[in-house]
């Protein structure tokens, strides 16, 4: 083919507007990544904090969890791949999609959430088995379906909206429903992340404030000390499926809240429980969940437009095209497709706001050694591969592993005292 033909061809569209969207979300990574203040992090050894027969589990548990991943990634994105290019043309010969496009469009994109997430169920029981068998998981069968069959109506219904809008907005603004459709998704990410801690959440877990008493009081003391409004304290049933440890910030403006597992409450030490506080804590002081809201718009414009390159090709090669019901198979692979990619790009930033975290909540607590005792004993109750492959947490990695966060702390310990280089966090009293 001529290379000036190809230049105006719809894969050289194709091309340039997912390397545009690539190249966006990595400057967004850069502008929007947080200053690491303090000593630099040290190299550190797993066995010097965990029994080998500790890393062992860890990385054969881990590592099946990994291959899991990488299956339903596979089967998902297979099946959607081949109901792209195959599923449209049969759609397109019903009748009831062409007269009531909106409902047609809903229902497609239901069953399509509906049919990948049934095809994957096998997949998410293996994992089950696994965790169930190193003790990570306490819950029973007909438990876990029960959580299961409520994720995918959720994930059914969000499927249905999204379809629904995708067609009306395809038919109202047919040259600039991509930018419109961008817009949607920032709106939908705000409205989530104010609603998740209130509405969805609380289907799948049972919440209760922590009451007055010793933990709240240093909790509170330590958000003062920190100048953060957090809004509540809550306790998380999470004992009733998991034996992990974990806590998380949740929730925008009025919904806003700091949640601990009842087995991080139960099992961990004060000072290591208070040093995950203010690891929560910093992400509210720096504004992370609007950050994440921020990288979000600044990389959906040009994902939609890689969206309707891509989504347009696709349903032109199956005989149908946009604005039509039966469409929304080659528009939900392109947006998987740009969802995957974009999120991957979206992980850098994550282990840099992680990182923030840690280094706030030890320069808060003034107590580097707590974070390594929790970092320590979350990975034995986690069961966590303490140093897993460089390629799975380049790509996939939304957290530091755990060697790079003791790393962190261990910096603090070594650093000559008072040496801060440039920290601009709070400090212990």
């Amino acid at each position: 083919m001529n290379w000036r033909v190809w230049m105006r061809s719809p894969g050289a569209r194709i091309v340039a507007a997912g390397v545009a969207a690539i190249a966006v979300a990595g400057l967004a990574v850069v502008v929007l990544s947080p200053g690491q203040p303090g000593p630099a992090a040290v190299p550190v050894d797993a066995s010097g904090y965990l029994a080998s027969s500790q890393i062992t589990a860890g990385e054969d548990y881990r590592g099946d969890t990994r291959a899991l991943l990488l299956a339903a990634l596979v089967v998902e994105l297979g099946a959607l791949g081949l109901l792209a290019f195959v599923l449209p043309r049969r759609l397109s010969r019903l009748s009831f999609l062409e007269r009531r496009p909106f409902l047609g469009a809903a229902a497609v994109g239901c069953g399509l959430s509906l049919l990948l997430a049934v095809l994957v169920v096998p997949v998410g029981w293996i994992g089950h088995e696994l965790a169930v068998d190193v003790g990570l998981s306490v819950q029973g069968a007909a438990s876990w379906i029960y959580d299961r069959v409520r994720s995918i109506g959720i994930g059914a219904l969000y499927a249905a909206i999204g379809a629904l809008l995708l067609v009306l907005l395809q038919r109202r603004l047919p040259r600039t429903w991509w930018a419109a459709g961008a817009g949607v998704i920032v709106g939908f990410a705000i409205v989530v992340s104010f609603l998740a801690p209130v509405v969805i959440a609380p289907v799948f877990n049972d919440f209760e404030p922590i009451e007055a008493g010793p933990l709240r009081s240093d909790v509170v003391e330590l958000a003062e000390r920190a100048d953060v409004d957090i809004g509540d304290v809550y306790s998380v049933d999470a004992s009733s499926r998991r034996t992990s440890l974990n806590a998380y910030i949740a929730g925008l403006g009025s919904t806003r809240r700091v949640v601990l597992y009842d087995n991080l409450i139960d099992a961990a030490e004060r000072d290591a429980l208070l040093s995950v506080v203010a690891h929560e804590l910093a992400h509210v002081k720096q504004n992370d969940i609007p950050r994440g809201i921020l990288f979000v718009a600044l990389v959906a414009p040009l994902g939609m437009l890689f969206v309707r390159e891509l989504g347009d090709a696709i349903a032109r090669r199956a005989g149908t095209g946009p604005g039509r019901a039966a469409a929304v198979p080659a528009y939900a692979l392109a947006i998987t497709v740009a969802s995957l990619a974009l999120g991957l790009i979206g992980n850098q930033l994550s282990r840099q706001v992680e990182e923030r975290a840690d280094r706030f909540a030890i320069e808060l607590t003034g107590q580097p050694e707590a974070l390594i005792a929790q970092r320590v004993e979350s990975a034995e109750r986690n069961v966590s591969d303490p140093d897993p492959p460089g390629w799975f947490s380049a790509v996939f990695g939304s957290h530091p592993s755990t060697i790079d966060r003791i790393g962190i702390a261990e910096g603090y310990l070594r650093a000559p005292r008072g040496n801060g280089k440039g920290s601009d966090g709070p400090r212990a009293p």
